[in-house]
Parts: structure tokens; C-alpha cells; sequence
């Protein structure tokens, strides 16, 4: 014999209908139990046989997922640094060995110490405790079709000092022409060139770098770089000055 569900169940059940857009504020008559449940409109006199589950479903997040996400993103962010547990050390204040504990969950992260490994890592606090989605693995392209260049940004830091990496695409020449064309600014710029031949404007010179070679240089210099003979790719580094020059525009 059938039953019709307690006043407590038709509530929870009318609210997952009306969130998948099967009833929209009509009042709903549930008879039957366990899973398999027959929903009937009273006002239109029409009947949904469908599964639903006998309750809400929580997923809950405690502090041990927070704790491993942000270790995670310690660990993470310190090795693409380059730094090791001494170096991140010395630049936070902590200890080398409270450091390692907390990467590998021996040891609570207090908020104190979060800021300052934070600050060490050149990071802010969101990036280290966010929850994660595909920003943090999809590099996005930037294209910029009037100059051929397409830009991925590989690793940037914040901070007036920070570093930025980048992969880039060439698809044309660097410019020929006026000094004054080209760009300068404080600092040095170095890249080193994956694939194809790219070429560097350095003031009234044109320097041909190939695969497998690198180039530094002032970029008090007027400068530019493009490619030779067909596309060429680049992985550069660029310090605040020089991001703010070739990647922002």
C-alpha cells in the first residue's frame, strides 16, 4: 500500500525539482517511498515517475583537505622556484625543519606562518588556499595578431621584483627601421629559443639566435625580437620591467 511522504520529505523533494526546472512553485503530492518515487502536479494533473535519493547529500570539506591543499601549493610553488627548504627558510623566518613538517603534514599551518611563507614564496594567501579549478592548470594563449606573437605565461611573481616567464611564438621578423621603434627599458632580458631561428633588434643590429641557443642582454638597448625563416618559439624571462614592456599591453 502506498503512502504519501511525511511533510518533511515534500519540501526537500519539491525544492530538487524546482532547481532542475521540472515544477516552478506548483505544489507536488509524492506518493510511494525509497528511491523510485511518482511526483504528482495537483494543479496540472500531471505525474513524473523519476530517482531521487532519500536525502540531501553534503559533501563536506574539513581542515585536513584545507591543510593538504595548501601544502600542496607550498611544495608546488617552492619548486618551481627552484628554492630549496633552507632558502625558503631563511627568507620566512622559519626554521628549516618546521618548514619540511609542514609540507609533509607533520605539523598544523598557523596563520602566522602561513603569511610569512606566503610572502617568502612571493605568493598571496589566495593562491595558496583557493580551491583549485582549471585556472590553475589551462595557460591560456594571448594573441596578439598585429605583431604575430603569441604569449603563454608560464610562471609570474608578484612584487616589484618578481620574475615572469613566458613561451612565446614568433611568426615575424623583428623590426627593421628607427632606433626609436624599438623598445627599452631598465633591466636585462634573456630567453632561449625551443624551436626555429628567432632574431633579436638590438639597436641598429640584428642578432640571429638559433634552437638550443640562448641571449641576454641590456635592455637599456632598444630592442625587439622576431623570427627567420618561418616561426620560432621562445621561452623568456623577464623581470617586472620587462613584463610590463612585452607582455602588457
Amino acid at each position: 500500500m502506498r503512502r504519501a511522504a511525511g511533510p518533511a520529505v515534500v519540501p526537500t523533494v519539491h525544492r530538487w525539482l524546482v532547481s532542475r526546472s521540472l515544477v516552478v512553485g506548483v505544489p507536488v503530492v509524492l506518493i510511494g517511498r525509497r528511491r523510485r518515487l511518482v511526483l504528482r502536479c495537483v494543479r496540472h494533473a500531471t505525474t513524473v515517475r523519476t530517482s531521487l535519493p532519500d536525502r540531501p547529500t553534503i559533501v563536506r570539506v574539513t581542515q585536513d583537505d584545507v591543510d593538504e591543499l595548501v601544502r600542496g601549493r607550498i611544495r608546488a610553488i617552492r619548486s618551481a622556484r627552484g628554492w630549496s627548504l633552507d632558502q625558503v627558510a631563511g627568507r620566512s623566518g622559519l626554521s628549516a625543519s618546521t618548514l619540511s613538517r609542514i609540507e609533509t603534514g607533520h605539523r598544523r599551518i598557523g596563520l602566522d606562518q602561513l603569511t610569512a611563507i606566503a610572502r617568502a614564496l612571493g605568493a598571496s594567501l589566495d593562491e595558496l588556499v583557493a580551491p583549485g579549478s582549471d585556472e590553475d592548470v589551462v595557460i591560456k594563449p594571448h594573441r596578439d595578431e598585429d605583431r604575430g606573437v603569441t604569449t603563454w605565461v608560464v610562471q609570474e611573481e608578484s612584487g616589484p621584483h618578481g620574475m615572469t616567464v613566458a613561451k612565446i611564438r614568433l611568426t615575424r621578423p623583428a623590426p627593421r627601421g628607427p632606433v626609436d621603434a624599438l623598445r627599452a627599458h631598465p633591466g636585462r632580458d634573456w630567453f632561449t629559443v625551443l624551436s626555429g631561428t628567432a632574431e633579436l633588434a638590438l639597436g641598429p643590429r640584428i642578432v640571429t639566435v638559433r634552437t638550443g641557443q640562448a641571449a641576454s642582454f641590456s635592455t637599456m638597448v632598444p630592442h625587439a625580437f622576431g623570427a627567420v625563416g618561418g616561426a620560432a618559439e621562445i621561452l623568456a624571462i623577464f623581470d617586472r620591467p620587462g613584463e610590463q614592456t612585452h607582455l602588457t599591453e
